[in-house]
């Protein structure tokens, strides 16, 4: 039984935008792709704000943005072509540059040390996902990984979830998923636990508010001081003489 104060007994959290920002790391490998096909490279900035809905999405924006209309003809082919070499690109990148939010590392071994489970869940390949998690040093504090590709679904199905809350036989009410996009959020109301959400990542340049999760944390520490109890009562300082 876990020595928090409050009832939730696991939290899953997203991986990209919620724990780590990788925005830096997916941009390289986007642009190395557009280098392959010829097309100028993107700002860093450009890129970050179409990130959140999933690679294809993010290249057919792309793709939008710098081919004239009727040179984007056949955006099925360009984008197959442009994702193909993205992944390719993003082997090599992934886990370079990510770095985790202020406080992650901290937040998750308070979460853990007070008994909760802990399960990270993005729709990233898994293989990436692992790289990332122990490029950063964060894999030790999970329990269970899944990826987009684990499973025959991903978010926003809540056959994801529901995965993760039976392989621990904890209650939909006992769980939370914390994650920086509307598709996390959705997520968690299909599987009826509790929605949670960070500002700091990506949401297709969306405020995350916009979703209306259940809570929104100002930062990850916030969310373990909302489960657990403030830091200050965790460890009173002794009055001044």
């Amino acid at each position: 039984m876990h020595n928090c104060s409050s009832a939730v007994a696991l939290i899953s959290f997203d991986l990209d935008g919620t724990l780590v920002d990788t925005a830096g790391e997916i941009a390289e490998a986007v642009n190395r792709a557009l280098d392959d096909a010829g097309l100028p490279r993107r700002s860093l900035e450009e890129i970050t704000g179409l990130i959140g809905k999933g690679a294809r999405e993010l290249m057919l924006r792309l793709l939008a943005s710098v081919l004239p209309a009727p040179t984007f003809s056949k955006p099925q082919r360009q984008v197959d072509a442009l994702l193909a070499s993205f992944e390719r690109h993003y082997g090599d990148t992934a886990g370079r540059f990510a770095r985790p939010y202020g406080g992650c590392a901290e937040t998750l071994a308070r979460l853990r040390s007070s008994g909760l489970q802990l399960v990270c869940v993005t729709n990233k390949e898994q293989r990436h996902a692992e790289r990332v998690l122990e490029a950063t040093g964060l894999a030790r504090h999970f329990d269970l990984l899944v990826g987009g590709d684990t499973l025959a679904v991903k978010k926003p199905d809540a056959g994801v979830l529901h995965h993760v809350l039976a392989r621990y036989g904890v209650p939909a009410e006992a769980a939370a998923h914390v994650g920086d996009s509307a598709i996390d959020v959705e997520c968690a109301r299909r599987a009826g636990v509790a929605a949670w959400a960070l500002p700091h990542g990506y949401n297709a340049g969306v405020p995350i508010a916009n979703a209306h999760p259940d809570r929104l944390f100002a930062d990850l520490p916030a969310v373990a001081d909302f489960v657990c109890g403030p830091m200050a009562a965790q460890n009173p300082q002794p009055a001044a003489a």
